[in-house]
């Protein structure tokens, strides 16, 4: 006669027959290899591109523990502003279109212009801002690390080498 065990399996070999458990980022490298692996994944992304003439699109795409991944959509002329992300650390892709990005450091003014595939890691406490200045829409792709919750505006004068919280 059969018995359970015997029809069943052993039951300390049940986790083969479980789905595996999700692996979520830990490390910055990780972090920004989740950021590549949904900008390639354009099927997932597309559908919430959302171009608005007040602001800049804002979609919601994924969430972890501990992070969460935005898509922003971006207009000629639209930027953020120069601000920093609080207490979270970032990973931006840019996945279609030109992003130009002007940060300050205490080495002083930085600008890169940011292109399809371009990826940017920053750490708490950096300051910055992305302007969408072509002619085209642009999309990017920000994993933030933990969530974000805050983003502290700056000021700065022109010619400046350093910015000031915005009063």
């Amino acid at each position: 006669m059969y018995s359970d065990v015997s029809i069943a399996g052993d039951p300390l070999e049940l986790p083969h027959l479980l789905p595996p458990v999700p692996q979520h980022p830990s490390t910055v490298a990780e972090f920004a290899g989740l950021a590549r692996s949904i900008a390639a994944d354009r099927a997932r992304w597309a559908p919430q591109v959302h171009y608005d003439a007040t602001t800049r699109g804002y979609a919601r795409l994924h969430t972890g523990p501990g992070y969460e991944v935005w898509l922003l959509s971006w207009l000629p002329g639209q930027g953020s502003g120069l601000h920093d992300h609080g207490g979270s650390s970032a990973v931006l892709t840019v996945v279609e279109g030109t992003l130009h990005e002007r940060a300050l450091t205490a080495r002083g003014e930085t600008r890169r212009v940011l292109t399809p595939g371009h990826q940017r890691v920053f750490a708490t406490g950096y300051v910055h801002d992305v302007v969408n200045e072509s002619l085209e829409g642009a999309v990017s792709l920000h994993v933030y690390f933990p969530g974000l919750t805050e983003m502290t505006p700056y000021s700065c004068t022109p010619g400046a080498r350093t910015a000031e919280r915005a009063r």
